[in-house]
């Protein structure tokens, strides 16, 4: 690859932009897109950027963190779909402690088939909070699913019906706990909305469509900025519900679910699923807990809901100047 100069789209190697450009296509919560790059050479340095963390729902930064990880795994993807081997290290240096990842651009390499899948399907992966339909997941893609959660050294599980009910039941716990929280519709307001030219959070288009029944717990992205879309009459009987876990929770754990969670969701893309992220009880920690495998010392990091629908409309990103150092 060509020397390059931080801060400047026109100076990134031809190579490396359209890397740099998959990697900011990585879900986020609120679609607060909270990373920023550094590029040197054929090195990519991944910072968090603070600036972005949700106070309220994300106080000590793992959300985060996991969006890191799931921009850093795109990044891994598109590298290694473009003829580089990624050379990937966590936390690199103790000295700037929101430099949470650096990845090389290294050897040349004839691109594999299941990084150029993996690759193709980051521009059609979108959160998708609307009804799906009653088809059931194969277990062969199911297995699929769980092999990329294995390949990033995580776990998937993927609930039965009486389990995903008990999961659902959980989550429809912590969302109408925070509707009552002022702090946190707050926050939500920052985040949500039409505001013309804006180019993170979530859209209306984005949102769940109004479900007076309760069926399905989503987040109200509404609650603040309200819009009127009613839930069509055909909806999902039984939704596909799967917990996403990691040895420990630190930091770099963290990291670690965010890469799997990435591939986990690129995997469904690929496959023909829509998938939606439903993480409202582990931002409490007594309801995350309920989760907690303590003989394994497992612990839940994301809840998925999959299933075959229309692909969803894509939420904004800011240009990628925005992001380079």
């Amino acid at each position: 690859m060509t020397t390059t100069t931080a801060g400047d789209p026109a100076t990134i190697s031809p190579e490396l932009l359209p890397c740099l450009t998959a990697a900011i296509a990585a879900p986020s919560i609120h679609n607060t897109q909270p990373w920023r790059f550094r590029v040197r050479h054929n090195v990519v340095d991944v910072f968090a950027d603070r600036g972005r963390q949700l106070a309220v729902l994300d106080p000590d930064g793992r959300a985060l963190a996991v969006s890191v990880g799931a921009a850093v795994f795109n990044l891994r993807a598109a590298l290694l779909a473009h003829g580089h081997l990624p050379v990937l290290t966590l936390l690199p240096d103790r000295g700037e402690p929101d430099l949470l990842a650096r990845v090389v651009a290294g050897a040349a390499v004839a691109p594999p088939y299941a990084a150029r899948r993996l690759a193709g399907a980051i521009p059609h992966r979108h959160s998708n909070r609307r009804p799906f339909a009653s088809s059931r997941v194969p277990d062969s893609v199911a297995d699929d699913l769980r092999a990329a959660a294995v390949a990033e050294g995580t776990r998937l599980l993927i609930a039965d019906d009486p389990l995903g009910e008990g999961i659902l039941s959980v989550v429809r716990t912590a969302e109408n706990r925070r509707r009552d929280d002022p702090d946190y519709l707050v926050e939500l307001a920052a985040w949500t909305g039409a505001e013309r030219g804006r180019r993170d959070g979530v859209p209306p288009v984005a949102y769940a469509p109004r479900d007076p029944d309760e069926r399905l717990p989503l987040r109200d992205f509404g609650l603040a900025h309200p819009v009127r879309h009613g839930w069509p009459a055909a909806g999902i009987d039984q939704p596909t519900v799967a917990v996403l876990y990691t040895d420990g929770d630190d930091l770099r754990a963290w990291l670690h679910a965010g890469q799997a969670l990435e591939r986990v969701l690129l995997t469904a893309t690929a496959e023909g699923l829509q998938s939606t992220l439903m993480t409202q009880p582990l931002e409490y920690p007594e309801l995350r807990a309920l989760f907690e495998d303590s003989a394994t010392n497992r612990i839940a990091q994301a809840i998925i809901r999959f299933g075959y629908g229309r692909e969803a409309p894509a939420s904004p990103r800011r240009p990628l100047a925005g992001f380079l150092i």
